[in-house]
């Protein structure tokens, strides 16, 4: 029994991001350092996802270009091997592409309008009844790069777990109409500890708010960050009780702050007064140091050589595509789309 087990193929898990800036903190706790874990415990995909990206982002195509090579900088500079993961580029991929065409005809868009994470992205961006049709299908699109690895796993927000249940609709859906099951049903995992917010107490760290600290960022600009980081307004003096809840500080400490004892310890001593928030900030400063420097520092280095970083992304874009058109070979024949 033992023996079979180990012999079993690991699961296959895909996570990936939108390459429209560097990633930052926020990044790291929700995905990054659980990516470094997963890829020795799973068939790991990490996707850049260029093309999505284009659905929002059509006025700045630079800004998509640019920043493929820079997120692929930052997955090599906090751990992820490529050896043991495979990176790829979304859109040299036209299975994906070709899949979600199909998986369009299984969903309405009645259905798409009505999945909470479109809504919620759909206001964020105040596209009202202007929705660019490339990001109202985002959810048969996100389907069509799960399903094209077979995927069982997918680490998502908990935002984003109606994304995950249109996918699994759409992988009934086909299994059905084909009459044997060909695409995978995937689950959800949802990350312990989640989004970060802003350093300015913002709902989450995001580029386009400004209030983020990047995986490279100087020694200079993580002091000026810490700095700038939202504690409690009403902490008016060092004798005066603090609050934690809200406190951008104490959570980011929480991520971060590996002595649990000691970080106690300082929880209580703010919350019955005597104790400054510059203390508090010159802990965090010191942990972010510290987390940063050498991922800054491989970054750097690695940096200085982008076409090894374009080949590592071709090599692990071949690979993958080699799996997707497996999968769409499969899916054409249930289709009776093979005819030559």
């Amino acid at each position: 029994m033992s023996q079979q087990t180990s012999n079993a193929p690991a699961p296959v898990i895909l996570t990936g991001d939108r390459p429209t800036g560097p990633l930052h903190l926020g990044h790291f706790v929700g995905s990054l350092r659980n990516r470094v874990t997963y890829q020795d415990q799973y068939r790991q995909y990490i996707m850049l996802a260029d093309a999505q990206a284009l659905t929002d982002n059509m006025d700045d195509i630079g800004k998509v270009h640019r920043n493929v090579v820079e997120v692929a900088l930052d997955y090599l500079a906090v751990g992820i091997d490529p050896a043991k993961s495979t990176i790829l580029v979304q859109s040299q991929i036209p299975e994906l592409a070709e899949l979600t065409f199909y998986y369009l005809n299984l969903v309405t868009v009645s259905r798409l309008e009505r999945n909470p994470t479109v809504k919620q992205e759909i206001i964020l961006r105040g596209f009202e009844r202007d929705i660019p049709a490339g990001f109202l299908v985002y959810p048969a699109s996100q389907a069509a790069d799960i399903t094209a690895f077979k995927a069982s796993i997918v680490p998502v927000g908990e935002d984003q777990i109606p994304m995950i249940e249109q996918c699994n609709e759409i992988v009934r859906r086909f299994n059905r109409d084909a009459g044997r099951d060909i695409l995978v049903e995937c689950k959800a995992i949802v990350p312990e500890v989640g989004r970060l917010p802003g350093i300015d107490g913002k709902a989450k760290m995001s580029k386009s708010l400004g209030n983020t600290i990047n995986l490279g960022a100087t020694a200079d600009e993580i002091r000026a960050a810490v700095k700038m980081v939202y504690t409690d307004p009403l902490h008016l003096k060092v004798s005066d009780p603090g609050h934690i809840e809200g406190n951008v500080a104490f959570l980011y400490l929480d991520a971060f702050d590996t002595d649990k004892e000691g970080l106690a310890e300082m929880k209580a001593h703010y919350q019955r007064g005597g104790l400054g928030d510059s203390v508090v900030k010159k802990r965090l400063e010191g942990i972010l140091q510290e987390l940063i420097e050498p991922i800054r520092t491989r970054r750097e280095e690695l940096a200085k050589d982008k076409g090894q970083v374009l080949q590592i992304l071709k090599e692990g874009t071949l690979k993958a595509r080699e799996v997707a058109a497996q999968t769409m070979d499969e899916v054409r024949k249930a289709l009776g789309l093979s005819y030559f």
